[in-house]
């Protein structure tokens, strides 16, 4: 009798281990196949979101991250999915994931605005490397846009490097985004001079300078009737990246036009009368 309980416990024990083994080959067999599978989505996605933002022309440097950033996500669901296969209780880990990300959120809140503001600049592109910009009260020549800083370069050579929230909350000024800019001029002549022979002055000197586009035309106009000047405002068109040599060239050469011709170039003044009557009242 005892010899056939013993084997019947046996058998028992033997086919419980069976089951158990069978069981927990099923689980691991699952969780190795979803955990596999999960991987070879993950590189198919990035390798898609890849070959998208080059298509779509994003800067590498924002590329590069965000493809990191996507396949961390990505594995880190992969491995809960197949521990949660295995049987294990993955809500304790999402609260611990979930803790960590909010700790690291407040730490680093300003560097996500940053990024934020770095992925607005990259998608919108209101500026692009090699334009001369004004924002966050700096102006400079673009040198480079990251996920987190722009860096501008001034015209007396300074290396200028601003966090990209700054720039994405100020007005943005961008110098070179059209091809061509209107110089604005104002030319100040005397009361006594004639206009007329102002205007044709100026004209002779805009149509001698070949950077002075034919179109859009140039326009000039009687702007103003100062308190010592009558005021022309000249207004010619140039290609953006003479704007400045040029407008230094016009203002040099009716400076002279004018004073050649003998016409004034007045400047504020004021004349003081002494009466002599008065003189000798006081007196």
């Amino acid at each position: 009798m005892e010899n056939l309980l013993d084997t019947l416990d046996a058998q028992l024990n033997s086919e419980a281990i069976g089951l158990l083994v069978i069981h927990w080959s099923g689980r691991i067999l699952a969780a190795l196949v979803i955990f596999l599978i999960g991987r070879w989505v993950a590189k198919a996605f990035i390798g898609f979101f890849v070959r998208a933002a080059a298509g779509a022309e994003m800067d590498k440097t924002l590329s590069r991250f965000l493809s990191n950033l996507i396949n961390i996500v990505l594995m880190i669901l992969i491995a809960l999915t197949a521990l949660s296969a295995l049987g294990v209780n993955t809500t304790n880990f999402l609260a611990i994931f979930g803790a960590i990300g909010l700790a690291v959120g407040l730490a680093l809140k300003d560097s996500f605005s940053n990024f934020a503001a770095g992925v607005m600049l990259v998608f919108f592109r209101p500026f692009k490397s090699g334009d001369f910009i004004e924002a966050a009260g700096i102006s400079g020549i673009v040198q480079s846009i990251s996920i987190f800083n722009t860096v501008l370069k001034t015209p007396d050579n300074r290396v200028i490097i601003v966090p990209n929230s700054l720039i994405h909350a100020d007005t943005i000024t961008n110098h070179s985004a059209e091809d061509t800019r209107r110089i604005d001029l104002i030319i100040g002549i005397g009361y006594n001079d004639d206009i007329a022979r102002a205007k044709a002055l100026i004209q002779g000197v805009l149509s001698q300078n070949d950077r002075v586009l034919d179109q859009p035309p140039p326009s000039m106009m009687l702007l103003d009737l100062g308190e010592s000047s009558v005021d022309i405002a000249v207004r010619p068109w140039t290609k953006s990246a003479d704007y400045w040599s040029v407008r230094s060239e016009l203002l040099e050469n009716i400076k002279r036009a004018l004073e050649h011709a003998g016409l004034s170039l007045p400047y504020p003044q004021r004349d003081l009368h002494i009466v002599e009557k008065a003189l000798k009242d006081l007196s």
